[in-house]
């Protein structure tokens, strides 16, 4: 209808786990639109199911067909309508689908609200115990080549505590790369939050990548910023570390990337001593 003013796109954080961290906010949007767009339609009438009301229309958005489904979505938002956004788990558009959607209202002149509410990634970073005045959020990193390797750089470049997703069983390879790449630095790995194996463990990269041989479950790494040391570490302090890493099975190289980033000395230097002590 001509004239008629575009709708609002709320955008809906829901539980990670827990049903019970719906917030009644977010219940009494999900009630009052007039649809939801959904990343899979059948997680979403589980929380309808849990408010014990009817669901309204449930619009797909699957993250593998995002883009070529938003223009009846955007549509509905043009004509008026109210609509509310969700995701499987926790907040939209944080490495889920929905950005493209929520750009796209804006460029349709619809009204975007947040909802705010659960958050893997904030549940994870606030109970790690590092700083969180500045932090950088990660996602995924990309599972091999160039690629990688490339992501890792960009971390140990960023100065400031960093949080990961992870799927569980690539947790113990992903928790060896980031300690081969961002030396031996304070982590937290914490699986299933809020849900009934819900599991959090903390210590060094060195001791939670070799502390199981598998993780399961939906992961978040945090990982604090190198500690490195105030005063000048001694030639004795740096070879009972070397010695730890050597033990622990670590090659020549990788022993000095992670002893030279602990320590701020020079990585040939450190790669020498690591050379000589093995002989």
């Amino acid at each position: 209808m001509t004239g008629v003013p575009p709708g609002t796109l709320f955008v809906v954080a829901t539980p990670i786990g827990n049903l019970g961290d719906l917030s009644p906010r977010a219940a009494e949007v999900l009630r009052a639109v007039r649809a939801v767009v959904a990343e899979d339609t059948r997680r979403t009438l589980k929380i309808f199911a849990h408010l014990a009301v009817p669901a309204p229309p449930l619009l797909s958005l699957p993250a593998f067909d995002e883009r070529g489904r938003l223009g009846p979505i955007v549509e509905r938002l043009r004509a008026g309508e109210d609509l509310a956004l969700c995701t499987d788990a926790g907040t939209p558009a944080v490495s889920d689908p929905g950005a493209a959607l929520v750009a796209a209202a804006w460029e349709a002149g619809a009204r975007v609200v947040p909802v705010p509410g659960p958050s893997a990634a904030l549940a994870a970073l606030a109970a790690s115990g590092f700083a969180a005045d500045r932090f950088l959020f990660a996602g995924f990193l990309p599972r091999k080549g160039g690629a990688r390797a490339d992501a890792l750089r960009a971390l140990a470049a960023a100065g400031a505590t960093v949080v990961l997703y992870e799927a569980g069983n690539r947790t113990r390879e992903t928790l060896q790369d980031l300690r081969e790449a961002l030396g031996d630095r304070p982590a937290l790995v914490a699986r299933e939050l809020t849900k009934l194996h819900e599991e959090l463990a903390r210590g060094t990269l060195a001791d939670l990548a070799f502390s199981r041989d598998e993780w399961r479950g939906e992961i978040v790494i945090v990982l604090g910023a190198q500690e490195v040391p105030e005063t000048a570490v001694d030639d004795a302090a740096v070879d009972v570390r070397i010695d730890e890493e050597l033990a622990r099975g670590s090659g020549a190289k990788k022993t000095a990337e992670i002893i030279a980033a602990w320590s701020g000395r020079p990585k040939r230097e450190i790669y020498e001593r690591v050379v000589r002590r093995k002989k």
